[in-house]
């Protein structure tokens, strides 16, 4: 990764050029581009991101770039809501937050599916990065925020998930033998009283695996008389059983604080949706800003897992 200058009051700090992605940056037409979720290719990093079309739904573009901070947008979409077949009905109102992950070499996204009873985690797989192959729908309604571990763990597929119980959201794992059939469900962990994630919290990265565990930057949500605050948290699990919490940030590692976090569709939003860390432990975050645009920050993997979890 390239050296760039990084700035900011947080464990993350901002790249200088954000918003790195804008809707001016897109070469069609459409309302706004957020929640881009990272590709490490051969050819340099690409962003698989969500674009709110001018007619109100959501689809999938895809942006390239050689040092993950500057990105070109292909000139058409890559992924829209399917308009025939079984996915169809649960994509009528849009695809949204796609997340990707490589197990034994295959890129596999999760993304939520959105129709008229509500959103469903979906999972497509891909080989260009153009052209995506829908695998199934993977969860009941009233279920987003879904993200695949890497490898297998104990012989199966693992993902955490956000589903909605009692109009609060809270972290669940599940595991699969086969990616289409998900069971075992439990809880990881639920929003936190009196803290800045006390509302709602859902996965936002794909775990990464440490020798201190699996780490998951994840989003907290708090709520305000002026609405809901979006900060992005870190949390971490057990590798073998990654349903149990080792140690959870009781600190944001970032907070919206420059206007374009403040100002935007929804306002006051920092939201992680994926990170690539390279070979001398360093990690940029990509995040949603104000479901406005897109944004880059930085740390090291070894800041992370030493001045995260302080109480």
């Amino acid at each position: 990764m390239a050296a760039e200058n990084f700035t900011g009051e947080d464990i993350l700090t901002r790249w200088e050029g954000n918003p790195a992605i804008v809707i001016e940056d897109v070469p069609f037409r459409a309302n706004t581009v957020f929640n881009g979720t990272p590709i490490v290719t051969e050819n340099g990093i690409f962003l698989l991101l969500r674009v709110e079309g001018q007619q109100g739904f959501s689809f999938f573009a895809l942006a390239r770039s050689q040092d993950g901070l500057r990105f070109e947008i292909d000139d058409n979409p890559v992924m829209m809501p399917a308009k025939d077949g079984p996915f169809a009905k649960y994509e009528s109102r849009g695809i949204e937050d796609p997340r990707a992950t490589f197990i034994d070499g295959v890129c596999y996204v999760m993304y939520v599916a959105v129709g008229r009873w509500g959103s469903r985690i979906a999972l497509a797989k891909t080989i260009d990065y153009v052209n995506y192959e829908r695998i199934g729908l993977v969860s009941e309604p009233g279920n987003k925020d879904g993200v695949l571990f890497p490898r297998k763990i104990n012989g199966l597929y693992v993902r955490l998930d956000r589903p909605i119980g009692l109009d609060r959201g809270s972290i669940w794992i599940s595991y699969s033998p086969d990616l289409l059939n998900w069971g075992k469900s439990e809880i990881v962990m639920t929003p936190r009283h009196g803290y800045w994630d006390d509302y709602r919290i859902g996965a936002s990265v794909p775990p990464i695996e440490t020798e201190e565990g699996w780490l998951e930057i994840y989003h907290g949500v708090k709520m305000t008389s002026g609405g809901p605050i979006y900060r992005i948290g870190v949390v971490l699990l057990d590798l073998d059983k990654p349903s149990r919490v080792i140690k959870r940030g009781s600190m944001p590692i970032l907070s919206p604080r420059t206007k374009y976090e403040r100002i935007g569709d929804i306002p006051n939003v920092c939201f992680a949706c994926g990170a690539v860390v390279d070979d001398n432990g360093n990690i940029k975050v990509y995040y949603g800003a104000a479901d406005t645009s897109i944004c880059v920050a930085e740390s090291t993997m070894k800041q992370i897992l030493s001045e995260s979890f302080q109480e």
